[in-house]
C-alpha cells in the first residue's frame, strides 16, 4: 500500500479533514505540556480521543476503531517525539490504508 504524507502547520492545536481511503477523516492535534495528542474522527464518527503521538509510532493500531488505515509521526532529523513547532517540517504525519486492519 501507498504511504501518504499529511500537511500539518506549525500550530499548537490544529483541526483538519482529508480524504483518505474513500473517506473523510478529521484529525485534531493538540500540544499540551506532555506532548502531543491526536484525536480522529471517521465520516464524522469519533474513532479515538487522546492519543500521544510518538515517532514511528501508529497511532490507531486496531481495525476495531473504524478507521480505514493508520497514522505515524516521522521524525525526518532524529528520533525525538513530534512537538507543535517542527510539524510539516521536522515531523511528517504519514496514513497507510489498511495498516491496521
Amino acid at each position: 500500500m501507498a504511504v501518504v504524507s499529511i500537511p500539518l502547520n506549525a500550530v499548537a492545536y490544529q483541526s483538519l479533514s482529508v480524504p483518505l481511503s474513500g473517506h473523510v477523516i478529521r484529525l485534531e492535534l493538540q500540544q499540551r505540556s506532555t506532548g502531543l495528542f491526536a484525536a480522529l474522527w471517521c465520516d464524522g464518527a469519533a474513532c479515538l480521543s487522546g492519543v500521544l503521538c510518538q515517532d514511528r509510532s501508529w497511532l490507531v493500531r486496531k481495525a476495531c476503531y473504524g478507521l480505514p488505515g493508520d497514522f505515524a509521526f516521522v521524525d525526518t532529523q532524529g528520533t525525538d517525539s513530534p512537538a507543535y513547532t517542527g510539524l510539516g517540517a521536522r515531523f511528517v504525519l504519514v496514513y497507510e490504508e489498511g495498516r491496521n486492519v
